[in-house]
């Protein structure tokens, strides 16, 4: 599946690369459409082969035995990273340095602020040892 996956995501960047560069002589704005376009088809595609990973996790936590609360950060991390990149990147590409700064440091705080009830678990239990 993972093999197959990045022969996709990789098919379709290289198909949108090649149709921006053609784009760009003729109409200047179609590529940030297109790319915004191919990022869509990319994400979805990636969406879907996160059943593995959660199937994973899923397993993990039943064995644990630990509360399924404490893996759900992780999760709603990896997403905001994505995002997070392929906002950036995006607003890179449309030459705007300063916003894809602004969507950077939202997904840093975003990333912090979805991590605080697994840093207050932790303290919690150092608290209970001490």
């Amino acid at each position: 599946v993972t093999m197959e996956l990045v022969i996709k995501v990789t098919a379709v960047c290289l198909i949108s690369a090649l149709l921006a560069a053609l784009l760009k002589k003729s109409n200047p704005e179609l590529p940030g459409l297109l790319a915004l376009a191919a990022c869509t088809i990319i994400l979805t595609v990636i969406i879907s082969g996160m059943e593995h990973i959660h199937a994973f996790l899923n397993e993990i936590i039943t064995w644990s035995g630990l509360p399924a609360e404490i893996f759900s950060p992780l999760w709603k991390t990896l997403g905001i990273a994505l995002i997070t990149k392929i906002g950036a990147e995006l607003c890179k590409d449309a030459e705007e340095k300063t916003m894809a700064a602004v969507v950077e440091t939202a997904g840093a705080f975003g990333a912090v602020m979805v991590a605080i009830p697994l840093f207050q678990a932790v303290w919690q239990m150092l608290q209970s040892l001490i």
